[in-house]
Order: structure tokens, then C-alpha cells, then sequence
């Protein structure tokens, strides 16, 4: 049986809002759930380095430099992550978004008003969607209504702010969830997978619930 791993930061950021508290019973309640996706493996070897990288691109937060965020969802996580690799950071609603990488932006929404954990605010979490040449695309979702500062076709760089945190969509709380999907060669066939970041303590694949700044 799999035991969920919880960190003192996490507990202690739940003092921040009742929909944090809430998650942290949720991953209680579902913490033997563990995914059979066979990326999981891959990512927690490359988390806890007992296999290395040394090759693939490097993101950069995407946040402020002067500020860090805790990761309450990792790859794969138990709650809403099972079948996902992507990563949630715990953000206020406003905190700036800047851009993990250079690229083009292919898709925004940024009407959306409603946010929870109903399956039918899913399709209300605004995003931004930018491609990074042919092989990879990275996605920021549950933005503030109104939040997306960018257009499709507009050109940006690495760390240039394109919108601001929120919790439309599908979101227990305020956050920001990122992931990176790459070309698996098929015809329009995209597959989330994971990356490293530079950050303070390096350059690492992140783990949940520890706090990262650059």
C-alpha cells in the first residue's frame, strides 16, 4: 500500500485558507491511489536522482524571482494529478505569470468566471497555451478572470508576464497549474511529460510540497 508523503510546509501552509486544509484531508482519503502511468517511475527516479538528466530543457519558474511557491501537487499526484504529469503551484489569486519558456502563444481563454470542484466549472478554468518550436508546448490553467495578458500569435520571451493566477476551472483553491506536453511523433498527438527547472537549489525536477524560488 502506498503511503501518501507529506513535508511540515504543506501543514503548515494550510493555516493559509480552508480549501488547502480541505486538500490535505482529500490526499489523506485518497493517498493509495497511485497512478500505473509508467512515467511515474521515470519522474520519481529523476526526482530523488537516483537516475540523471542532463540533456533536456530547462524551465524556468514561472513566477517572480523574488518570491517562491509551494508545489501542493507533483507528477502523479493522488488527488486530481493520478493521470497527470503536471505540477500545481499554491499561488494567491494575482500573482504574476511569467513564461517557463520562449515560444508562441497557440490558445487562450480568459472569460471564464466560475471555479470548484464540480466537474462542470472544468470547462470555465482559463489558460494560456504556448508552443515552443515543434517539440514542445507548455500550459498554465485556473487564471483570473480577465487574467491572460497575452493574444494567440504573440511572440514571448522566457520570465515575460502573460497573465495573473486564479481559481477558475476545476480548482479546490488558488493555484497555478503547469505542465509540459511534448510531440510523441503522431499526427497531432500530444503527451504531458516532465521537466526540469532552474532553480535556488539547482536545476530539478520538482517535488511536491517543498517551496522553489530562482
Amino acid at each position: 500500500m502506498h503511503k501518501p508523503f507529506f513535508h511540515t510546509s504543506i501543514i503548515s501552509a494550510a493555516n493559509g485558507g480552508a480549501g488547502l486544509l480541505l486538500f490535505v484531508v482529500l490526499l489523506v482519503t485518497v493517498g493509495c491511489k497511485v497512478s500505473n502511468n509508467p512515467l511515474r517511475k521515470t519522474l520519481r527516479s529523476l526526482q530523488n536522482g537516483s537516475t540523471t538528466d542532463d540533456t533536456s530543457y530547462v524551465y524556468r519558474l514561472p513566477y517572480d524571482s523574488n518570491t517562491s511557491h509551494l508545489v501542493v501537487q507533483g507528477y502523479f499526484s493522488p488527488y486530481s494529478h493520478n493521470d497527470r504529469a503536471a505540477i500545481d503551484f499554491k499561488m494567491k489569486r494575482g500573482t504574476r505569470v511569467l513564461a517557463a519558456r520562449s515560444g508562441v502563444v497557440i490558445k487562450t481563454k480568459s472569460d471564464g468566471t466560475r471555479g470548484g470542484t464540480k466537474m462542470k466549472y472544468r470547462a470555465d478554468g482559463n489558460h494560456i497555451i504556448i508552443q515552443h518550436g515543434n517539440e514542445a508546448r507548455s500550459s498554465y490553467w485556473h487564471l483570473e478572470t480577465n487574467g491572460v495578458k497575452v493574444n494567440v500569435g504573440d511572440t514571448v520571451q522566457e520570465g515575460q508576464f502573460i497573465g495573473l493566477s486564479g481559481k477558475t476551472g476545476y480548482a479546490l483553491f488558488p493555484h497555478l497549474h503547469f505542465s509540459v506536453s511534448r510531440n510523441d511523433g503522431s499526427k497531432g498527438s500530444w503527451m504531458q511529460t516532465g521537466c526540469r527547472f532552474r532553480t535556488s537549489k539547482g536545476i530539478v525536477y520538482l517535488r511536491p510540497f517543498r517551496r522553489y524560488s530562482l
